[in-house]
C-alpha cells in the first residue's frame, strides 16, 4: 500500500513541476510509512545518516513542497514544532499530555458537526478539526509503576 501512495505522491509532485530528488523521495517515504507524525528535526535525524550533505533547512522545504501540493497536512498543537502527517483524510488525533505522541482516530460521527454548526450559526463551514488529551498507554504505564 505505501508504495501505491508514494508512486501517487510522486505523481501528483511531477504533474506540479516538482522535480524529485533522492532527498525529496526519502523525506516522502518516511513521512508515508511513518505514523508518528514526526517533527521536521525528527525527520532530519532519520535520513542524514543517508544523506550527509542534507540539512534541517531542505527537509523543511521540501515539507512546505508537500504540504502547498497538499500531500501532508502540517500539525500545529501550541508546543515549538510542527508535526507532518501524511494521511490527509478526514480523520482526529489523540495526543499524550506526557510525551507528545500523535495517534489517529476516526469517528464519522463528528462530520455531522459541520452540518450542525452551518445550521446554526450560517457560516459555510470547510473544515473542522479535533483533538483528545490525555497519556498514551506506555507513559501510563510509567506513571503507574513509579
Amino acid at each position: 500500500m505505501s508504495n501505491t501512495h508514494l508512486k501517487e505522491s510522486i505523481d501528483i509532485l511531477k504533474q506540479s513541476g516538482v522535480r524529485i530528488t533522492p532527498q525529496r523521495h526519502a523525506i516522502l517515504e518516511f513521512l508515508i510509512n511513518s505514523h508518528t507524525h514526526p517533527t521536521a528535526d525528527e525527520i532530519y535525524k532519520a535520513l542524514e545518516g543517508n544523506f550527509p550533505n542534507m540539512s534541517v533547512a531542505t527537509v523543511y522545504n521540501n515539507l512546505r513542497v508537500f504540504r502547498d501540493a497538499g500531500l501532508i497536512k502540517e500539525l500545529s498543537y501550541g508546543d515549538a514544532s510542527s508535526r507532518f502527517d501524511f494521511s490527509t483524510s478526514n480523520h482526529y488525533h489523540a495526543i499524550c499530555d506526557e510525551c507528545g505522541k500523535i495517534v489517529d482516530f476516526h469517528y464519522p460521527g463528528l462530520d455531522e458537526v459541520e452540518h450542525f454548526a452551518s445550521h446554526v450559526t450560517g457560516y459555510e463551514i470547510n473544515k473542522h478539526r479535533l483533538e483528545v488529551y490525555g497519556l498514551c498507554p506506555e507513559c501510563k504505564s510509567k506513571k503507574k509503576n513509579q
